[in-house]
């Protein structure tokens, strides 16, 4: 097990009716006004908007609001909430919605606090910053796990660039989860939102480092909850503890506990950003495509992590006389649960034809490079250059 420094100050409001807390919330923390941060129409539809402007009346808190979050979420939309926020004298950036919505707000708020443009700390994992506004969210889709991460993803949507920037100062002050408010979700955002909860998981499990079995157990666990929980929402989806499960399953996922000690992945993450970077494709859904392709692809470099994956997550039941059959069967159990939830198995489903797997692999590995690089290799369990990162898309489009 490696060394390592836990940091998880998110504080978690788990519940039903627990939206209408917030403003209550907030006071306790001496906020005087946010800037209410939210996607499209959906929130003012399900009546979610009025709780919350009813609970900040309530307790006197003031409120500039900034709405137009898409999936993948937008760099343009940031620096235009970075001005607003200064504008209005915002003091939180409160974030009402998914994963894209809630990276955005936190993406505003290091922007706020940081002397230059908002880009370049994305263009540039090694700037730290040194303060950066509160985050507060109120989740509407359990998925990206952002809601206890230290981290944001931004499009820069001009130049079809999609990068992460993590620090510390981004975990949100509190986030609330109800899961009351996951029932009005489509059931393509279900498999979506599980495609990246297990992924997240995945990232953390898959790894060359020896003696971390209290993390394998728990990243096991959340796994094989989130597979018997799925169907079950996606079958009713208004069963509130099938979708407490998957909420609770999706911030724990992300909230750093299940990657301590041990060298993390993160290849499948960084390949599907280029693919949502030039085709706008749910995140969730080039996930669902590339994970299987990936383990395909990498398995033979730790065989032994696979055949644990397959035996106790997969319940495959084989000859360990035979490791390359447990691996395989394991991974097309995980390709037909993902069928089994509406998720796409190719990227031909996501209209994603193969003239630009090439130019895409390259980009993966050739963009923000340390001096003297002249290659930047993706993942962990196995380092991934542009030829193998194309084996892994062609693979992906059969």
């Amino acid at each position: 097990m490696l060394n390592f420094d836990y940091h998880a100050p998110s504080r978690i409001v788990f519940g039903k009716d627990t939206q209408k807390q917030v403003g209550d919330l907030l006071k306790g923390y001496g906020i005087k006004k946010v800037l209410l941060h939210y996607g499209g129409g959906s929130i003012k539809k399900s009546g979610l908007y009025d709780q919350v402007i009813a609970s900040l009346k309530g307790a006197g808190i003031g409120w500039a609001e900034l709405g137009g979050v898409k999936p993948n979420p937008r760099l343009t939309l940031v620096r235009e909430g970075i001005a607003l926020s200064k504008k209005e004298g915002a003091e939180l950036i409160l974030a009402v919605g998914g994963g894209s919505v809630i990276d955005s707000a936190k993406a505003i708020a290091a922007g706020v606090c940081y002397d230059g443009d908002v880009w370049e700390l994305y263009q540039d994992n090694s700037i730290s910053i040194t303060k950066a506004m509160p985050v507060a969210t109120i989740l509407t889709i359990p998925a990206a796990g952002s809601e206890s991460s230290e981290g944001t993803v931004i499009t820069d949507e001009e130049n079809s660039r999609k990068y992460p920037y993590n620090h510390n100062l981004l975990r949100p002050l509190f986030s609330i989860l109800n899961p009351e408010l996951f029932f009005t979700l489509p059931k393509a955002q279900l498999g979506y939102g599980v495609a990246d909860i297990m992924s997240h998981l995945f990232e953390r499990y898959f790894t060359n480092t020896q003696n971390t079995d209290l993390t394998d157990r728990l990243i096991e666990a959340n796994l094989r909850t989130i597979i018997k929980y799925a169907p079950v929402v996606y079958g009713n989806m208004e069963d509130y503890d099938a979708w407490a499960e998957i909420g609770f399953g999706g911030f724990t996922a992300h909230g750093g506990l299940f990657g301590m000690g041990r060298e993390q992945d993160w290849g499948c993450h960084d390949m599907e950003h280029e693919l949502s970077a030039y085709y706008d494709v749910p995140h969730g859904g080039g996930l669902a495509v590339l994970t299987p392709a990936w383990m395909t692809y990498v398995y033979k470099e730790n065989v032994p992590m696979f055949v644990q994956f397959a035996v106790n997550v997969m319940g495959v039941d084989g000859s360990f006389r035979d490791p390359d059959a447990i691996v395989l069967e394991g991974i097309d159990r995980l390709r037909a649960f993902f069928k089994r939830i509406g998720l796409p198995g190719t990227l031909a489903e996501l209209g994603i034809g193969e003239d630009k797997l090439e130019m895409m692999a390259k980009q993966g590995t050739h963009t923000r490079l340390s001096p003297g690089q002249t290659e930047k290799p993706l993942g962990g369990l196995k380092k991934l250059y542009w030829q193998d990162i194309l084996a892994i898309y062609k693979l992906a489009a059969k």
